[in-house]
């Protein structure tokens, strides 16, 4: 079986994350989404309801899954036997880190990356960019399942 981890903060899940969902889910037979929790980041969701999010946006696709993971990406892909980490790349500023970082995994484990252009249309897409510009009262509804802009403007509300 091919299987692929697709690691982030999901804070929240946007299109631009579902273009490589399910572009990815196209090419292995398992994906697993994975939640990284970074305790040096301050997120808007929990990790449960990041989680939740991704399982509501994902249901769709039946090779896909979604856990959680604390420590090192490799770690977690020795203890699931994953032998490839997916990474969607936005620009070439993407590409200078994650680079570095697919090179560090391979040494550390022997796991494989692979760097996934995203559609033109998310390029620019970021969480935090998503985040701040509906902090201010910008329309991201576009950028967005329908149901997590719903569940981010309820979240701001409650912050505000």
């Amino acid at each position: 079986m091919r299987r692929a981890v697709y690691p982030g903060s999901y804070d929240p899940v946007t299109n631009g994350h579902l273009d490589i969902i399910e572009r990815a889910a196209n090419v292995f037979d398992e994906v697993v989404i994975a939640v990284l929790i970074n305790k040096s980041k301050t997120t808007l969701f929990t990790v449960e309801e990041r989680t939740e999010m991704l399982r509501d946006v994902t249901s769709h696709l039946t090779n896909v899954r979604v856990d959680s993971w604390h420590g090192l990406l490799v770690e977690y892909c020795k203890q699931h036997d994953i032998k490839v980490i997916v990474k969607g790349l936005r620009a070439v500023s993407d590409f200078d880190y994650e680079l570095q970082m697919a090179q560090m995994n391979q040494q550390l484990s022997g796991v494989d990356t692979l760097f996934m252009p995203t559609s033109p249309t998310y390029s620019f897409l970021s969480s935090s960019l998503v985040k701040e510009v509906a902090k201010y009262g910008g329309d991201v509804s576009h950028l967005l399942p329908p149901q997590i802009h719903d569940r981010l403007l309820k979240r701001l509300a409650e912050r505000a």
